[in-house]
């Protein structure tokens, strides 16, 4: 298993001043994470509330990597490394940090090149000269920066894990070759991604066949409800719009039964995308819930 972050983690806002114990409660954060065995997090503009210094400062000696293809100085120089390379179960992961366009607020000449031409160079690099069998880009960029990349990328990306808005949890997005995977928001869920690495070409979502056979329910529910109501129209206009429709839902159908076949779903490489909801019913560590109390107190506008 590699535990990854897509960003936008340590702070509320990507302006520094709204919170008094921000830093604090960023440290916090960033200790838990390497606490938990997190491989690479993205630094996106709400981990650079207070500059890059501070973030590399307050990272140094741990074992979680802070990644950027796109993030440099005045001189143009890199910040963070632009990927790293983890094994997991066996499978090499190539993972690369992508950071937003534009310059970084808190910090004169930081600033984020264009991402999607980062990406593609450093995915590549990765697939040529590290031989990696994944390529998992961590994608702390808006949401149309991140589709544009995986509209663009070919193969040499097979999953973005994006975060920005805070768009919360959703299905796994293929535009082309690689897949968009939203990563929950505000650290209320832990989204978990089930890889199957047999076989080439891109990865086929496990929960299409799933979502398929919930449609087909529902689709076959209205053909016998449009069936009904043609048997019983007398106007011939009337009976030709329902007879369309019949005939839209019955194309639908089959192109729904295509993607529940028997053993279509169990070829080549696969991936299932869940969520575990950190709501009431996940019990608090003991330990971490007094470090959180000290930083945002029970009964506090915070907490």
């Amino acid at each position: 298993m590699l535990v990854l972050d897509a960003g936008n983690a340590l702070f509320k806002s990507p302006t520094p001043g709204g919170d008094p114990k921000e830093k604090e409660r960023a440290g916090l954060l960033l200790e838990q994470m390497d606490a938990l065995g997190t491989t690479a997090m993205a630094v996106g503009a709400r981990d650079l509330t207070l500059g890059t210094d501070c973030l590399a400062r307050a990272t140094k000696g741990r074992t979680m990597k802070l990644l950027s293809a796109n993030l440099v100085d005045a001189a143009g120089k890199p910040l963070f490394p632009a990927s790293t390379v983890a094994t997991g179960g066996g499978v090499k992961f190539g993972l690369v940090g992508l950071s937003p366009e534009g310059p970084v607020t808190p910090q004169k000449g930081v600033v984020g090149s264009p991402p999607v031409p980062a990406a593609l160079a450093e995915s590549r690099r990765l697939r040529e000269k590290e031989k990696v069998d994944v390529v998992v880009v961590l994608a702390a960029v808006p949401y149309q920066d991140a589709v544009k990349l995986s509209q663009e990328v070919g193969n040499a990306v097979d999953f973005i894990l994006h975060s920005h808005e805070g768009r919360g949890q959703g299905v796994a997005q293929r535009n082309d070759f690689a897949s968009l995977v939203p990563t929950g928001e505000r650290g209320r869920q832990v989204g978990r991604l089930e890889l199957s690495v047999e076989g080439k070409g891109p990865f086929v979502d496990l929960s299409e066949e799933e979502r398929a056979r919930q449609q087909l329910k529902i689709l076959d529910t209205h053909l016998q409800q449009a069936r009904q109501s043609l048997a019983a129209a007398k106007d011939e206009k009337v009976r030709k719009t329902w007879e369309e429709t019949i005939a839209s839902f019955e194309a639908r159908r089959k192109a729904l039964e295509l993607q529940v076949e028997p053993g279509k779903q169990g070829l080549g490489r696969t991936h299932r995308l869940s969520y575990i909801q950190l709501g009431s019913n996940v019990a608090d560590d003991s330990a971490v819930k007094q470090l959180v109390e000290r930083i945002e107190p029970p009964g506090s506008a915070s907490h």
